[in-house]
């Protein structure tokens, strides 16, 4: 059984990620679906109300809300698969929580990249209005580590540096899924904390750019 959550701020990669695990046949558990569900549940649209709903949540239930309403559903996956993807922590109260329910089996994987090439990705990707204009991506960012991603991209097992060619971004991230992490030691765009992938202890540190 592995457990592998994904950390990374926007347009690190994290999507690309998920989109592996389902071609590949891995569940995928998206926190911010979580979220998404907790706007429908309350009559709210979860494209206006996402980050205010996140907050809520937190408020209700604690900072580890969002982890607590995930883990029946990874807990459910694992009854019949061997690995587990969790897109998109964001605090390290939530990776506290998973790492308390899944122990050793619980690898933390951080996806990187500089600010730059970042904003070029979801300029190419234009979802909404946050993606194009660099200020609103900077205080999206902003937010996002307001809730304590950054001191989870520093306790990650694995730390991806997502700046090379697709193809080999998606190679490494096979790797992971395949649980051979060890394949990856010789790898400069990654850097790994156990080389027997086993979670629990974070990653020598990288340097991607300002992705921190």
């Amino acid at each position: 059984m592995k457990v592998i959550g994904t950390v990374g701020l926007p347009g690190s990669g994290k999507g690309e990620a998920a989109a592996v695990a389902r071609e590949k046949g891995v569940p995928v558990v998206t926190m911010g679906d979580v979220i998404r569900e907790a706007c429908r549940e309350r009559g709210f649209d979860p494209a206006e109300h996402h980050g205010e709903m996140a907050r809520t949540l937190r408020e209700e239930g604690g900072p580890a809300a969002i982890a607590e309403r995930s883990l029946p559903l990874i807990e459910s996956e694992l009854e019949s698969n061997n690995v587990v993807l969790v897109d998109g922590l964001r605090s390290d109260v939530e990776l506290d929580r998973f790492r308390e329910a899944f122990g050793d089996e619980f690898l933390l994987v951080s996806i990187e990249a500089p600010f730059e090439t970042r904003a070029g990705r979801l300029l190419e990707r234009d979802r909404d209005d946050s993606d194009v204009d660099r200020e609103a991506l900077r205080d999206r960012e902003e937010r996002e580590l307001g809730f304590g991603m950054g001191e989870v991209m520093d306790d990650a097992d694995v730390v991806v540096d997502n700046t090379e060619t697709l193809s080999a971004f998606r190679e490494r991230v096979r790797a992971i899924l395949d649980e051979d992490v060890g394949s990856l030691t010789e790898d400069g765009y990654v850097t790994v904390a156990d080389a027997s992938g086993i979670g629990g202890g974070p990653a020598d540190e990288v340097d991607a750019g300002d992705a921190r």
